[in-house]
């Protein structure tokens, strides 16, 4: 696999414009070039197809907008579809409530390694932090530690640490088969690895899961975990808990394929290619 790869970023949104505004602004600001943005659409209404026409205009990236119907909390449809939509040797999935900083693709290219995947973490920020970044379009991604460290003493974030960097090493490959914890808001995959398990898999609908059930079967198939932690964290916008229907029986299902030796998705990215 190729050092630095073309990276396609999958922004999973729904209805916050003003989040994925950030998002997209804090893109616009990357060192490493090789990449397009994805906007992966579950069901927004024009505003935000507004906002992502504007930013297609004046974004230095190419920027494309993948959308379905509304039919409910279908996480797992719409990135498959933005997968799809893309021939980029590299995926790297994120929420549309998750800012990154300057050199976040150029870590996670870094660490990107032939039979690996990236899982990534994030920092939680305040509801009045969140706020006042959204009101007052504040370029958080550009702060120094020194500044972090007093927004940590205003209240605005529980930890600042994670925001520090090391450099890779072997202690990122420290636990390779490891799937707790592993969540899309930060995940980066190789696009042939992700073909190769049929992607996410879409009979998970509502809250959850649907990545922890990736990310096994990504395992299973010997694509193994390596830690983004201290290099590639991602700035968490506050915002009020989703509803969590249907997460019985996605926790029921992600049981059951722990049991089950498929490495392919019942429901998945082939249905769009």
């Amino acid at each position: 696999m190729t050092r630095d790869p073309r990276i396609a970023v999958v922004i999973a949104t729904c209805n916050w414009p003003t989040a994925l505004d950030r998002v997209l602004a804090a893109l616009a600001d990357q060192t490493y070039r090789s990449f397009e943005v994805i906007a992966a659409d579950d069901g927004s209404g024009p505003d935000t197809a507004d906002l992502v026409g504007r930013w297609s205009e004046k974004a230095p990236y190419t920027l494309k907008h993948v959308w379905q119907e509304d039919e409910g909390f279908r996480a797992a449809a719409i990135r498959n579809r933005a997968v799809a939509a893309t021939d980029a040797e590299y995926i790297l999935f994120l929420d549309g409530d998750c800012v990154v900083r300057p050199d976040f693709l150029a870590r996670h290219a870094a660490l990107a390694d032939d039979g690996h995947f990236v899982a990534g973490n994030r920092v939680l920020l305040s509801q009045d932090f969140s706020e006042r970044i959204l009101a007052q379009g504040l370029e958080v991604w550009a702060w120094s530690n020194r500044r972090w460290i007093s927004e940590r003493r205003a209240g605005g974030l529980r930890r600042w640490t994670p925001l520090l960097r090391l450099p890779p090493g072997a202690w990122r490959d420290r636990a390779p088969r490891a799937w707790e914890g592993a969540k899309t808001c930060n995940l980066g995959i190789w696009r042939d690895d992700f073909l190769a398990v049929n992607g996410l898999d879409e009979s998970y609908t509502g809250w959850g899961y649907e990545d922890s059930d990736l990310v096994i079967r990504l395992i299973r198939h010997g694509v193994l975990r390596r830690d983004g932690r201290l290099g590639t964290t991602v700035l968490h916008l506050w915002h009020h808990e989703v509803e969590r229907d249907g997460t019985e029986q996605n926790l029921a299902r992600l049981a059951a394929i722990q049991d089950n030796p498929a490495v392919r998705a019942e429901v998945g990215v082939d249905r769009y290619l």
